[in-house]
């Protein structure tokens, strides 16, 4: 793969990267990816230039079609730079286990802890407004 920033553009297009998807099961023809397509021929023809000039498609001929089909070296191209984010992060995860630090508390205002403080502000406003008294809704205790 020449340029990954043209790969990385490449696949931004929704319907480009939706027909690259399309081939992940194998070689088609642009006949068969427009019959799958809400667009046109045409249109699958130019999306399918640019993926190969970003080198993440190959092309055969098929008698007088076209089978294009996801480039190896392209997409490999593509997952080794991503790898190396993974492998980082993996890295500096086997580094805090082997460190044997304790896992990092449970961040603050998680579910868990909301549903607590609410529970437990409901249950204060409840026992705190007697019936009869009127609520900030302006409705009193026995109405509700």
């Amino acid at each position: 793969m020449a340029d990954r920033n043209l790969a990385f553009r490449a696949l931004a297009d929704p319907t480009r990267r939706d027909v690259f998807e399309r081939l992940v099961g194998g070689g088609k023809a642009v006949g068969e990816l427009a019959d799958e397509l809400p667009v046109s021929r045409p249109a699958v023809s130019q999306h399918l230039k640019v993926l190969k000039g970003a080198g993440l498609v190959i092309d055969r001929a098929e008698g007088t079609r076209r089978v294009y089909q996801i480039d190896p070296a392209g997409l490999g191209a593509m997952r080794a730079w991503l790898d190396q984010f993974w492998d980082t992060a993996l890295a500096a995860f086997k580094a805090e286990t082997e460190r044997g630090a304790p896992p990092p508390d449970r961040p603050r205002g998680s579910s868990g802890d909301r549903k607590t403080a609410h529970t437990q502000r409901r249950d204060k406003t409840r026992s705190d407004t007697p019936k009869g008294d009127k609520t900030k809704s302006g409705k009193t205790r026995s109405d509700k």
